[in-house]
């Protein structure tokens, strides 16, 4: 573990916050670069992704606060400091599709095109979120077995940031062949949803809660069948359109 990359005088360079900063950078100067090609004026696209970030950072530490509400109600400090992470994504993930509505109704987007153009560059940001919780210790695998050549417990943080970077490719290419408007977002839905529910077997810092799945993984359920059945309605509208 490096949780703590290097020091600038006083001030900690914490690895996590680091390969968050990174993401999003990288994900902003791409979304930049593309945004014209969506028809999405680049300044109305950065106050947009802004907004997504920091509704999905307070999305996702809330959640993580109330899976641990018995630590944070004897340590309420603690609540803020996100130095050693401590976000659920799917906390996030919600925070952020709300204030993505809220944001497009205000500007006057379209929905499901605003969101079909960032969908890509969520996956991007998480990829190197998780390299940063493999830096931190945190999400981490359960135990390996004996003579693992990747070390005494699996590198789930590893799996998901390569999974991660995989989903980021193929939505890239799949929006260069975007048939109907919501095909790339619920297509990220539907694929980081699979991702998780498998990766969730591995890993081993989420308590098991119901027919031996983990919160995350009944989310996932959830997720990827909403997902299947408006991809499903999206695309039998296509359908009809293009009749």
């Amino acid at each position: 573990m490096h949780p703590i990359l290097f020091k600038i005088g006083p001030i900690n360079i914490y690895s996590y916050g680091l390969m968050v900063a990174i993401g999003f950078g990288l994900s902003t100067m791409m979304i930049y670069a593309r945004a014209p090609r969506f028809g999405l004026e680049r300044d109305t696209i950065i106050d947009y992704i802004i907004t997504m970030l920091l509704s999905g950072i307070v999305g996702a530490r809330l959640l993580f606060v109330l899976l641990n509400i018995k630590y944070y109600m004897a340590n309420p400090a603690e609540i803020i400091n996100l130095s050693r992470g401590g976000l659920v994504w799917y906390g996030g993930f919600i925070a952020a599709l709300l204030a993505s509505f809220w944001f497009v109704k205000a500007r006057k987007l379209e929905f499901w095109s605003a969101v079909d153009f960032v969908a890509p560059y969520i996956a991007l940001g998480q990829a190197f979120g998780r390299i940063g919780c493999f830096l931190n210790g945190c999400c981490y695998g359960i135990i390996a077995p004996h003579n693992f050549p990747l070390g005494e417990r699996h590198p789930t943080q590893i799996y998901s940031a390569i999974l991660l970077f995989i989903i980021f490719a193929v939505l890239i290419l799949w929006q260069d062949r975007r048939r109907f408007s919501g095909e790339i977002f619920l297509g990220y839905c539907m694929l980081y949803s699979c991702k998780r529910f498998f990766i969730e077997f591995l890993r081993g810092d989420n308590p098991r809660m119901l027919f031996g799945l983990t919160m995350s993984q009944m989310i996932s359920l959830v997720v990827f069948f909403a997902a299947v059945y408006l991809f499903k309605r999206r695309l039998d509208i296509w359908k009809r359109q293009k009749i």
